[in-house]
């Protein structure tokens, strides 16, 4: 072939695939299933607060883990709760709801509900902070608390933090792990003990078994400088069991000055989605990952602009858990409170 032949097919082939290019949609992100395919996972129920009416219970829905719209109108699905949500399934298939009335008061409380629509006072917890092994020095502070009900051991692990030094970003950096156990969340463990044997600042902490290993998927709580690049970022701890001892956190899988961490396998089963809060309600944020170990990727969602958003959760959520559902528990839900769905 001559050159000249040559540089004019290349310059016509660089012209078209050029402008493929640009007017090529960016790919969707995985796990999901393909039309007629049916879902390991088939609905996703998402409990959390507003912005404008924080630690209150909001409900928003989604069939494919991506793409969620609000119940009830945007207004409260249960006015006693008060709280970060956090729910579990249970050790006799109800649903748990924990949450407590501010950081300072002592108690968490738990509701629970056959259907996730009728919830009713189950028990309270108030834990002995002073009592907690090696760290009599906390202050009285409880702040979300989560719950986890671990399969392998028939037992619940409540997990919350709880700081022992005062005033801005000390207090913050103070926070620690603690936990409690329970077999059915009527009697618990003589007294809290740390979850981690590492020495750092963690929020938001909650743990969930993925394969033959456990993970805490964590906020790092130190103000990120140059010298700890890390802060307030999303990190994941790995453990052999339940109680540890739990790896030092991995890289961040969050940009920094995130928190509220929430996790769902996509509908395939094969995909995991860590969901994020920007705070102060500012959007929320997606990485994705095939596996816990990583690498982990950020989708682009939450801009509502819609030929740009691969996800997209209804404004001003805020913090909250989700949880995978069916699809006759979904059609409950919507059919009970009426769903948003512009």
């Amino acid at each position: 072939m001559k050159t000249k032949q040559f540089v004019t097919i290349f310059f016509l082939f660089f012209q078209v695939f050029g402008v493929l290019s640009l007017n090529a949609q960016q790919p969707d992100p995985p796990g999901q299933v393909k039309e007629g395919e049916q879902p390991v996972n088939e609905a996703y129920l998402f409990a959390h607060m507003t912005h404008q009416d924080y630690g209150e219970l909001y409900y928003s829905v989604s069939l494919d883990g991506l793409h969620w719209h609000a119940l009830n109108d945007r207004k409260r699905v249960f006015d006693d709760y008060h709280g970060h949500p956090d729910i579990c399934k249970g050790h006799d298939g109800r649903y748990y709801i924990a949450g407590n009335t501010g950081d300072g008061s002592p108690d968490i409380n738990f509701w629970v509900s056959d259907d996730l629509i009728n919830w009713e006072k189950y028990s309270t917890l108030t834990p002995d902070l002073k009592s907690t092994p090696d760290y009599s020095y906390a202050l009285q502070r409880i702040g979300a608390p989560k719950i986890y009900f671990d399969q392998d051991s028939k037992q619940y692990v409540v997990t919350w933090h709880t700081p022992h030094k005062e005033g801005g970003e000390t207090y913050w950096a103070s926070q620690r792990t603690l936990y409690v156990l329970s077999k059915d969340l009527k009697t618990f463990s003589d007294h809290p003990t740390r979850l981690f044997e590492w020495d750092m600042g963690t929020i938001d902490v909650f743990i969930r078994k993925i394969g033959n290993d456990y993970y805490a998927v964590i906020k790092d709580e130190t103000y990120p400088t140059l010298y700890w690049t890390t802060g307030k970022t999303i990190r994941i701890s790995k453990a052999p069991s339940l109680l540890g001892p739990y790896s030092e956190p991995g890289p961040s899988i969050s940009p920094n000055f995130r928190e509220a961490p929430m996790l769902v396998p996509s509908p395939n089963n094969k995909i995991w989605y860590l969901y994020y809060e920007q705070y102060p309600g500012v959007s929320y944020g997606l990485s994705i990952a095939d596996n816990m170990n990583g690498p982990w990727y950020q989708a682009s969602g939450y801009t509502f602009f819609s030929d740009w958003d691969k996800y997209s959760l209804p404004s001003s959520v805020r913090h909250g858990c989700m949880i995978t559902i069916s699809k006759e528990e979904y059609d409950r839900l919507v059919n009970h409170f009426g769903i948003v769905t512009e």
